[in-house]
């Protein structure tokens, strides 16, 4: 598989069946995000691998309302990052630019091995601080669900819209909102929400 194939076949699903997470697995997904560029190279993302049933029970706490299809996952990985681990340079603050990119290798490198990995936003970031005993001026970025695809619907873990977008990959924004040349265009104004 190549990047070109890797980014079109990775998908954020959320049908999950559990597999055997192993070191080999954990290591090359570390080694590919430590490829990353990152700013002067300050490597500013870690990560803390959770594959033990019992964390992962107990990180359940800190899972946001509608994402109880993550409760399938065979591994959390959670990315942390603070501010004085990159550049900053004037008003630039580079750790999340440099840990977003370490992540997106990360995320297609599990696509490459057949695995779905689904970064999150709904969790509480002082709970998983607390259960991790992860420092305060540490920031949770994210947190990516580890599976294999399920056709199977979860045992009841996904509500309808959920199924519905496993069928079929979400609308993207139109290329012409994305990018334009040699000058800003009023159509990159225009956010996903006001199409």
């Amino acid at each position: 598989m190549n990047v070109k194939e890797a980014i079109e076949k990775r998908r954020a699903f959320r049908c999950l069946e559990k597999i055997e997470i192993n070191q080999e697995i954990i290591t090359e997904l570390v080694y590919y995000a430590q490829l990353t560029a990152s700013c002067f190279n300050n490597q500013p993302w870690r990560f803390i691998f959770i594959k033990s049933e019992d964390i992962l029970i107990k990180i359940r706490n800190a899972i946001s309302k509608g994402n109880e299809w993550t409760f399938a996952a065979s591994m959390i990985i959670v990315v942390i990052t603070k501010k004085d681990f990159d550049c900053i340079i004037n008003d630039r603050e580079y750790y999340l630019f440099d840990t977003g990119m370490a992540v997106s290798s990360m995320i297609l490198t599990a696509t490459e091995m057949g695995l779905v990995a689904h970064p999150i936003a709904g969790y509480s970031q002082e709970k998983v601080k607390e259960i991790l005993n992860i420092p305060q001026d540490f920031n949770v970025i994210t947190l990516i669900i580890v599976g294999k695809k399920s056709d199977k619907e979860n045992n009841g873990l996904l509500n309808e819209h959920q199924i519905e977008v496993e069928k079929k990959r979400p609308e993207r924004l139109p290329l012409k909102n994305l990018f334009s040349i040699d000058k800003f265009e009023e159509s990159l104004n225009i956010s996903k929400n006001k199409i």
